[in-house]
């Protein structure tokens, strides 16, 4: 049975960090692409950031750019997101979602197993 699990989230304060886990069971986990997504209270679920399977290649969703890292440890079949600068619009639950096709999509309909969310809560 496959089982996403996030952790990481929590209150900050505006130009805080978090970092965001993610823990995959149940899968050979270098096989798949990891992407994190977030959705915002009544807002569609919105692609974050996302990694190849070897973690050769990464993408971010333009306001993240520059302040957000995506990561992967296949040894410990875990994904990570560092989020630095972090600011009031960031604030949404994040999940982690995992997809073994051709690409790491930005598309959500793309991954096929997904966590349960972390909310993350940025105050002005």
């Amino acid at each position: 049975q496959v089982q996403v699990v996030e952790s990481g989230g929590g209150l900050v304060q505006a130009g805080g960090s978090l970092r965001l886990s993610c823990q995959a069971s149940g899968l050979t986990f270098s096989r798949f692409h990891i992407g994190w997504f977030r959705q915002a209270p009544g807002k569609e679920r919105k692609f974050v950031a996302a990694i190849t399977r070897f973690g050769l290649t990464t993408y971010y969703e333009d306001s993240v750019k520059g302040r957000f890292t995506i990561s992967r440890d296949n040894a410990k079949s875990s994904a990570y997101l560092q989020m630095n600068s972090l600011k009031p619009e960031d604030t949404a639950v994040y999940y982690c979602a995992a997809n073994d096709r051709l690409q790491a999509y930005t598309d959500y309909v793309k991954y096929d197993y997904w966590g349960q969310g972390t909310q993350v809560t940025v105050s002005s």
